[in-house]
């Protein structure tokens, strides 16, 4: 059963993570088996929006050669961009002014006269929520969960996030030794959005003594105490993780760049804050390290490696069986199907009660509250 498929193309957009790659030669090789075509389209839909910018094409074949020996490797060939959301795309008037306008028709349009009968969009809520529109024009589309920050509602996790906490883990082991050496207190940034999985997970299995998500606005006062109270049975060192969009009670999140035509709110400076604050309050002598983006970028984890190539295979067996308007959701042990209108627009938070959580309590582990 093909449904009328011939040629389908894939989508990847926001943020790259760990295991774009391996979703890219799982959709490829699966297509190509079912005697289907396969095109990429680069760097989000700049490709199909701005196809003077690329010589070779901005819709390209992908061939079981393009696509052969990338599985393990970290970003995308395909590009990716978090600016420029076709939903809301910032242009330029004749008066000077700029105005976002809505340019999901041209890839529609796009779709029909390059006889493309399908989309694999690969991302995260951003996306997704991309994917649902174009769904809603007519377009056959299915959706692939991808974020290191684990935030997407209705699967049990995204690719890249588990990549992301191994590495952010291991910082913290490494962070340990230094911290104790000199008797200091540091404060080590993780990405994660609005969101604080990746803070909570790598925190807690890097054995940190104050976590800090969004989640819960976080008292300054409660993680002193836990380092002066460390400091009183002889553990003159503290590590202390925080989410960047964590934010103290009666504040906000700490922002570098505010929110514009075409793109969203850059977070980062709270760990200097929290850093200096800590430094003013407990007169230790405090470090900041920011992972940032170096959570990004690696080889993905066997999990996720695993993941990316079940998603990618599953996206192609859901436009076999005619599905449209779904992501894949990793439903352990199982890849089931989730209509795009329950994902779109949402955002996982941690849940307070939830048992990783209550292992920090129940470890003595800081949260600020």
């Amino acid at each position: 059963m093909s449904n009328g498929i011939r040629r389908i193309a894939i989508s990847t957009g926001g943020g790259d993570a760990p295991g774009l790659n391996a979703v890219i030669r799982a959709v490829v090789i699966a297509a190509s088996n079912r005697d289907w075509e396969c095109y990429g389209i680069r760097d989000g839909y700049n490709g199909i929006l701005f196809p003077e910018r690329y010589p070779e094409g901005g819709v390209f074949r992908l061939t079981r050669d393009r696509v052969r020996g990338i599985g393990h490797l970290g970003g995308t060939i395909l590009g990716t961009t978090n600016k420029g959301n076709p939903l809301c795309f910032p242009m330029k008037m004749p008066d000077g002014s700029v105005r976002e306008v809505d340019r999901t028709d041209e890839i529609v349009e796009c779709f029909a006269r390059k006889e493309l009968d399908a989309l694999v969009s690969v991302g995260g809520d951003g996306s997704l929520t991309i994917a649902n529109a174009l769904h809603q024009k007519g377009l056959r589309v299915v959706g692939v969960p991808k974020t290191i920050d684990n935030d997407l509602d209705k699967t049990y996790t995204t690719f890249g996030f588990d990549t992301a906490v191994s590495f952010a883990t291991e910082c913290l082991d490494r962070l340990h030794s230094t911290a104790e050496s000199h008797q200091r207190v540091i404060v080590v940034e993780m990405m994660g959005r609005y969101a604080g999985w990746i803070a909570l997970h790598s925190g807690i299995a890097g054995s940190a003594h104050a976590i800090l998500i969004p989640e819960i606005p976080f008292d300054l006062e409660q993680v002193a105490a836990k380092v002066r109270a460390r400091d009183q049975v002889g553990r003159m060192y503290s590590l202390v993780v925080v989410a960047e969009g964590a934010t103290p009670a009666n504040g906000r999140h700490a922002v570098l760049e505010q929110a514009g035509a075409g793109h969203a709110e850059r977070l980062g400076g709270i760990g200097e804050w929290v850093a200096k604050s800590l430094q003013e309050i407990t007169g230790k002598d405090t470090r900041v390290v920011v992972l940032g983006h170096l959570l990004r970028g690696g080889s993905p984890t066997s999990f996720d490696r695993l993941a990316a190539l079940r998603f990618g295979a599953a996206a192609v067996r859901a436009l076999e069986e005619g599905r449209s308007g779904v992501m894949v959701a990793l439903a352990l042990p199982n890849v089931n199907y989730v209509p795009l209108e329950e994902v779109a627009g949402r955002m996982k938070a941690v849940p307070l009660d939830c048992d990783t959580l209550l292992t920090g309590r129940d470890l003595g582990i800081c949260f600020g509250d």
